[in-house]
């Protein structure tokens, strides 16, 4: 086992989810369809905004930070620790990412700094989750894009099988779910609002690591969007909100899209 890692902020749950260990659950067939699956639909919700500036707020993991920088933005991770930053370090060494080591409760970052903030992996375990979605809607000027673990899914009755969720993925931890409606609620008390939703599947993500069949795992996936399962059931949800007020691009922005890359 790695050293542990500590903070000196008070919510540093994305310390777990930067390790090796946390990465296990993401490799073979099914986790590799899980981050295709989740790139693909966080892209499809980023496409307005090419080459914007993004902020990803507890990114160490590295699912979408180096995705996103290969397909042309320009990325700025946050993690809890230096060692948040160990997943990322090719792509640090290649100038492809920037990453800043700061408190998730209190961002060092300007209003409106970044066109895009994101946060994955991250909410259903931050206790004070409703600061974090302030400080998310603060430094983003035109969207905000955030995955959760949805109440009205196959979580509805997690705690009768969180045993057997453990037992397959050996490294699981509690979470917390939400509904739609709590967070657009949420994001509502800063300005965000027009909440557009992705739900990635509607068969629980530990049934599809247990078998371990990726294209099996399309296939019923498949089966369940044409049935509408999945916009109704699925679960974890990427939504995406956006100011009230629009707000103008960005001078850095608008220097980025007219510079030759």
């Amino acid at each position: 086992m790695g050293e542990e890692v500590h903070s000196q902020f008070s919510e540093d749950a994305d310390i777990e989810t930067a390790t090796q260990g946390y990465a296990s659950r993401f490799q073979g067939p099914a986790g590799e369809y899980f981050l295709e699956a989740q790139t693909r639909l966080t892209l499809e919700l980023m496409r307005r905004w090419p080459e914007a500036t993004v902020l990803d707020v507890g990114g160490g993991h590295a699912q979408l930070a180096v995705p996103l920088a290969r397909a042309g933005y320009r990325v700025t991770v946050t993690g809890s620790s230096s060692a948040c930053a160990n997943r990322l370090e090719s792509s640090l060494g290649q100038g492809l990412l920037d990453f800043r080591c700061c408190d998730m409760l209190n961002l060092p970052f300007e209003r409106r700094e970044f066109d895009i903030v994101i946060a994955f992996r991250l909410l259903p375990h931050v206790h004070q989750w409703q600061r974090l979605v302030g400080e998310l809607c603060r430094v983003a000027r035109h969207a905000v894009v955030v995955d959760y673990p949805d109440r009205r899914s196959f979580n509805f009755v997690q705690g009768l099988f969180f045993g057997w969720k453990k037992a397959v993925e050996k490294n699981t931890r509690p979470f917390r779910c939400f509904t739609r409606t709590q967070l657009a609620a949420e994001f509502a008390k800063h300005g965000f609002g027009r909440p557009d939703i992705r739900p990635e599947f509607f068969w629980p993500m530990v049934l599809h690591r247990a078998l371990n069949r990726g294209a099996f795992s399309r296939s019923l996936e498949a089966v369940s969007r044409a049935l509408g399962l999945t916009s109704t059931f699925g679960s974890p949800v990427i939504m995406r909100v956006h100011p009230s007020k629009t707000v103008e691009p960005s001078p850095t922005a608008s220097a980025a899209t007219e510079a030759p890359r």
